[in-house]
């Protein structure tokens, strides 16, 4: 069974940092694709960055810049390095596996999700 856990969210000041970290159990993690996304009250979810199985990173032009995505293969671990945050940045945000192995970014080309962690920022 696959399972995606994520941690890190939590409260930051506008301008700080947080990061994010996703577990990946019951796939081979060296040919998955691994992506975030993000959620706001009454938005649809939204592509924040992925990276590909090789590590091909894509980062979402509102946070390139500020956000960077990266693998540990040995943890078997994604992470979302979040800098320079900004109140837009509130949401929950998800992690996501894609079996293709390749950069997407698409919602619906991801397999697996996470439960999703909340990240507030504050003014």
């Amino acid at each position: 069974q696959v399972q995606l856990v994520e941690s890190g969210g939590g409260l930051a000041q506008a301008g700080g940092s947080l990061r994010l970290s996703c577990a990946l159990s019951g796939r081979t993690f060296s040919t998955t694709s691994m992506g975030w996304f993000r959620q706001a009250p009454g938005k649809e979810r939204e592509f924040v960055a992925a990276i590909s199985w090789s590590g091909s990173t894509y980062v979402a032009d509102f946070v390139k810049g500020r956000f960077t995505i990266f693998r540990d293969s040995a943890k078997m671990t994604v992470a979302l390095q979040m800098n320079s945050l900004k109140p837009e940045d509130t949401a929950v945000y998800y992690c996501a596996a894609d079996r293709s192995g390749f950069i997407r970014r698409s919602p619906t080309a991801f397999d697996y999700w996470g439960q999703g962690t909340q990240v507030t920022v504050s003014s």
